[in-house]
């Protein structure tokens, strides 16, 4: 099994807990957790784990969301009603956090900080525009005007491996750093199958038609709150037409090229994904397939 960054947290989710405010309340004792945050930022420990503290470290009026139970104390992270919210994508201090915590400790803070950052855009209802307040231990926010009720949102994104005669398709965004190349990915859009928005992104950003379309593995990914579904294709044809504003670049690596890549080579064609991205893991299935 791919052992994948920001998947697999030691917390038990705890769902029969969040419906039970009695059993809620008993756990918000001197027992609890709260994860340390800095706004959306992880706190790091001085021993590279992510630090904890106590109920009584929350600010008074914020919103306390259930994250689970380990070692059968209930887990917390707060809501400050300074937080704003952000979608903007991971900042350097993230990035540094991202190399230094385990896939395990990832994924406590990536649930956390999608959940926590849904709460902090959240606050007013979408339908009627009064106040909204926090319901089954932060999995819910309920309006106080109409009563609807409103979940945290999860976005799936294909992010797909395309080959033909053994070379992989990559490209690059504008953002990327110089020379690092990626696996093709967008968005999986209203009434389309992954596999369909596989086939939509994959013609839309380089001009090529795939076959049938296989899935390979997937990867919480919490800038804001995206589900990364790695996929594999094959095309039918290997000419290419970038849309060059989707991608700065995108060309054909062979298995070398790849491989030089994934094993450090800077001297190569093209530097690879970080290991915390799932395109990192994705070309290294394919080397080993």
């Amino acid at each position: 099994m791919i052992k994948i960054a920001f998947a697999g947290s030691h917390l038990d989710r705890a769902d029969h807990i969040r419906t039970d405010p009695q059993a809620l309340e008993g756990l918000m004792d001197w027992r609890a957790r709260l994860l340390r945050l800095d706004g959306l930022d992880p706190v790091i420990s001085p021993d590279g784990m992510l630090e904890w503290g106590t109920l009584a470290d929350a600010d008074p009026g914020s919103e306390l969301v259930f994250l689970g139970l380990a070692d059968g104390r209930g887990c917390f992270a707060e809501v400050q009603t300074k937080l704003q919210g952000s979608v903007a994508p991971a900042n350097p201090r993230v990035w540094a956090a991202m190399a230094a915590l385990s896939p395990e400790e990832l994924a406590t803070y990536g649930g956390a900080r999608s959940l926590v950052d849904w709460h902090a855009r959240h606050r007013f209802c979408a339908r009627c525009g009064n106040h909204t307040h926090l319901a089954k231990g932060g999995w819910q926010r309920s309006c106080e005007g109409c009563g609807g009720e409103h979940f945290p949102r999860v976005d799936p994104v294909t992010i797909m491996l395309v080959e033909h005669g053994g070379r992989l398709l990559l490209g690059r965004q504008p953002r990327f750093p110089p020379r690092r190349f990626s696996a093709l990915a967008g968005f999986v859009e209203p009434g389309e199958s992954i596999e369909e928005a596989v086939a939509r992104e994959v013609h839309e950003e380089a001009g090529v038609r795939v076959g049938p379309v296989s899935y390979v593995a997937s990867q919480p990914w919490p800038f804001p709150s995206s589900l990364m579904i790695g996929c594999y294709a094959e095309a039918l044809d290997d000419q290419l037409t970038i849309d060059t504003t989707e991608l700065e670049e995108a060309d054909w690596f062979t298995r070398e090229e790849v491989a030089a890549a994934m094993a450090g080579d800077e001297s190569g064609r093209f530097l690879a994904p970080p290991p915390h991205a799932i395109a990192h893991h994705l070309m290294h299935w394919w080397l080993n397939r």
